[in-house]
């Protein structure tokens, strides 16, 4: 049995990476927190204020990458482990070191502070569990750079700001559960006034979703220019996303055509949450005509629905983070949180435009989950059709 279990334990480990263990991976975490120190404050001082000064700088450089938490947890688990040094202490005597001479090793006593036997197994243990969580939290933070130049990008991807033209406003805002998440949003004027909004999810959340996100943004972005029907255009997107994504990944779209001059909006729903139509008057309706979610079936159909915006109107899109955001006792905020948002700024809305609708919407999620961390990325997209 102990046999079995050993081999299973280190039925993948090899020499080579056992040795780039020390050769390349401890060196390169040492160059990596090794850049937070400023060498030219340790510049003329005497050797051993520079070693002692540069100890503190590396130490500090690590610890200070932590959370305040953490930081206090492993401040902690060094005092108890001096503390556990020092009672395993016995003073100081002579300690016996072999000393090689022509062939034979002569034992020389040299003054050293003595400790009980196996205090150097525990040392070398503690000291070799400092190394792993060096290495462990160098790669976390590389990997955590290499996310936020991600996200960075990603949100370069994304419109900014409030969009207006003649007789519309559209707003849009996310903020995924991690760096990066799925959840996206355009906004693409056409040149015959008409204005092209969607917002979409891809299944699942993080890096894989992020990828799959940029490569539909792509992918709408180069159909759209050709100039196609809505339902013609979700098709397309439908079999490149069948083509191209993991099987077992699919994504939502709301995807809708906007005149402002006639207030006309043509849509298409692809297993996206339905949105929500607050009129004027204060009463919503939901847009429910569509298909399944991309990607599910190559050879799926869809089919457009169109509905008229009058002035005063907002349509408000969602993603279904914004309905699942859970408070610290469990409570969803739920569709009836949103028909509450919308009520609530029925009156302030109608004298202002969509980025107000849609912050208020924001925040009102942020209110209800307090903090409460997120499940899914939160996504919201206004279209306004202004007085």
């Amino acid at each position: 049995m102990p046999r079995e279990f050993i081999s299973r334990y280190t039925h993948d480990l090899t020499k080579e990476e056992l040795g780039k263990l020390f050769t390349r991976e401890t060196p390169e975490a040492y160059r990596f927190f090794a850049r937070g120190i400023n060498t030219a404050e340790l510049e003329g001082l005497p050797r051993h204020q520079k070693a002692i000064k540069y100890a503190q700088g590396f130490f500090l450089a690590f610890t200070m990458r932590l959370s305040p938490a953490r930081r206090l947890m492993y401040g902690v688990s060094l005092v108890f482990s001096v503390l556990g040094l020092l009672k395993l202490f016995q003073g100081f005597g002579l300690m016996r070191v072999p000393i090689p001479i022509a062939l034979f090793f002569v034992n020389v006593g040299i003054p050293a502070p003595l400790f009980h036997d196996g205090t150097l197994w525990l040392l070398g243990g503690f000291l070799l569990m400092n190394l792993l969580v060096l290495l462990e939290v160098a790669d976390r933070l590389s990997l955590k750079r290499d996310l936020e130049v991600a996200r960075e990008i990603q949100n370069a991807m994304l419109p900014e700001g409030t969009w207006s033209g003649p007789g519309v406003e559209a707003f849009g805002l996310t903020k995924p559960a991690n760096t990066v998440g799925g959840d996206f949003y355009d906004i693409l004027p056409q040149p015959d006034g008409t204005v092209l909004v969607a917002l979409g999810d891809v299944a699942g959340k993080a890096s894989p979703a992020a990828l799959l996100m940029a490569l539909l943004l792509a992918i709408l972005r180069t159909l759209v220019d050709e100039g196609l029907p809505l339902t013609a255009l979700v098709q397309r997107l439908n079999i490149q996303v069948s083509r191209h994504a993991p099987a077992s990944r699919f994504i939502t779209l709301f995807l809708a055509s906007f005149t402002p001059a006639t207030g006309r909006l043509e849509f298409v729903n692809a297993g996206q949450t339905p949105p929500l139509l607050r009129r004027q008057n204060g009463s919503i309706e939901r847009l429910l005509l569509g298909g399944v979610a991309l990607g599910m079936f190559e050879g799926s159909t869809y089919q457009a629905g169109e509905v008229q915006l009058n002035p005063g109107d907002a349509l408000l899109m969602y993603s279904d983070g914004l309905t699942e955001a859970e408070s610290p006792d469990g409570q969803p905020f739920d569709e009836a949180g949103l028909e509450r948002t919308l009520a609530l700024y029925a009156g302030a809305y109608q004298k202002s435009a969509a980025a107000e609708l849609g912050k208020a919407v924001f925040d009102a999620v942020e209110r209800h989950r307090r903090d409460h961390r997120l499940q899914d990325d939160l996504t919201v997209l206004v279209v306004s059709r202004l007085a």
